[in-house]
């Protein structure tokens, strides 16, 4: 069995997955959280697919939960519980060993274009890239620090999210600012959610029965944090996030494009610092900033209510949906598949059915039965006359790294 840990940390919290990527399933998965804030807490799930037999479906049973609270200094401690649980509650770490450990980077900047096996030499690239995500990659790198300590016989392999779109075209990622002060400080489009854009355009190209080569795609990838990407043959060549996941489109608590002239103004006759901006643009910004709500369930209800602040919030919201979808129909030269993907993509019918209320000229049409239907697995929503395929693909960036991640260490 090739099993393979996914690691994804955070400044104060890690989660992770064991998966037996034979038949691409869970083993187990948790969360260890309030590293370093006093009391930590490590909650730790063994699937049904852990008591499965190698050749066979998971039994009929539910899934087990098990909670540890106990001080948790640091992320080797972290790791530590995490160990500790496997071996109270299972998968045996010895009978489910992993191959591999594949760990979420936010930021490769422009010199990590695949996944890559994490030597010192590339945990000192990570460290350095902090100055372009500074509270993504410290905490990354802590993580696959503790990870090598606690699994120092395995390959770790870094899957970086800017990865996918280091295809982008110069003309897609240059700014045009200063070109020497630019290059001087890696001033440039990188994009993010790269691994779910490209989980997501892939399991798509197989659910229509096309070659991915074939087609042009756009993916809404809509969650708090949202992005979209233009996708030619399974090559990302236009993406909504910039230098960081603040630009773009509407968030839960982020901005997305601004005139950067506001920022001017606001300091100038606001008297906001540097800090105070960017804590405006990052938490009190987006829906949040808008209607003082930043969850979409919590804002169509509102809408439903009558509420004019929210119905302001969603109008914008899907204005600015509707502006990169027919951008993004100009720069593919029109669109094979467009696919929604994360929490808000996934669930919110309404956001989709708005979306796409504008783009009939471009052979797109919805039916609406489908696209109120809930579903767990990939569907389309598109009617049968449509020339475009619009489906609802669930993404899952875990399985994309382990995929990845074996891959490499294979």
């Amino acid at each position: 069995m090739s099993v393979v840990l996914v690691v994804n940390s955070g400044s104060s919290s890690f989660k992770y997955q064991l998966l037996d990527m034979e038949h691409e399933r869970v083993l187990a998965s948790g969360l260890v959280e309030r590293i370093g804030e006093g009391t930590g807490v490590a909650t730790h799930t063994v699937t049904a697919a852990s008591l499965a037999p190698a050749d066979g479906p998971a039994p009929t049973v539910t899934d087990a939960t098990s909670t540890i609270e106990r001080e948790i200094p640091d992320h080797t401690a972290g790791f530590a519980v995490m160990l500790e649980a496997f071996a109270l509650h299972g998968p045996s770490l010895e009978e489910r060993a992993p191959v591999a450990v594949g760990h979420r980077v936010v930021h490769g900047g422009a010199r990590f274009f695949e996944p890559t096996l994490v030597t010192p030499l590339v945990e000192i690239n990570i460290d350095e890239l902090s100055v372009l995500a500074p509270l993504h990659n410290p905490a990354n790198l802590a993580g696959i620090v503790a990870a090598k300590k606690a699994f120092p016989a395995v390959p770790h392999v870094a899957v970086f999210d800017t990865a996918f779109h280091q295809s982008l075209a110069p003309a897609a990622y240059t700014y045009a600012i200063d070109r020497e002060l630019a290059e001087a400080h890696r001033i440039r489009r990188y994009g993010f959610h790269g691994t779910s854009h490209k989980f997501v355009s892939e399991s798509a190209a197989q659910f229509v029965g096309r070659p991915l080569a074939e087609l042009r795609q756009i993916v809404f990838h809509l969650g708090n944090g949202a992005s979209v990407t233009a996708i030619e043959g399974g090559r990302s060549v236009e993406t909504s996030m910039g230098l960081t996941p603040l630009e773009g489109l509407v968030m839960g608590t982020r901005s997305g494009d601004l005139d950067p002239a506001v920022l001017f103004q606001l300091a100038r006759r606001a008297d906001l610092s540097i800090a105070d901006l960017d804590t405006l643009l990052n938490k009190r910004s987006g829906l949040q900033g808008l209607a003082g709500v930043s969850d979409m369930r919590d804002l169509t209800a509102r809408c439903d209510a009558g509420d004019p602040d929210a119905q302001l919030a969603f109008d914008v919201y899907v204005h600015r949906l509707r502006a990169y979808a027919g951008a993004y129909l100009a720069q593919l030269g029109g669109v094979d598949v467009i696919s929604f993907t994360a929490g808000v993509g996934e669930n919110a019918a309404r956001v989709r059915a708005e979306a796409m209320a504008t783009l009939g000229f471009a052979g797109v049409e919805l039916d609406a039965e489908r696209n109120e239907t809930r579903g767990r697995g990939i569907r389309r929503i598109s009617s049968d006359a449509s020339r475009v395929e619009v489906l609802v693909v669930p993404t899952n960036e875990e399985l994309e790294i382990a995929r990845q991640t074996l891959s490499v260490a294979s």
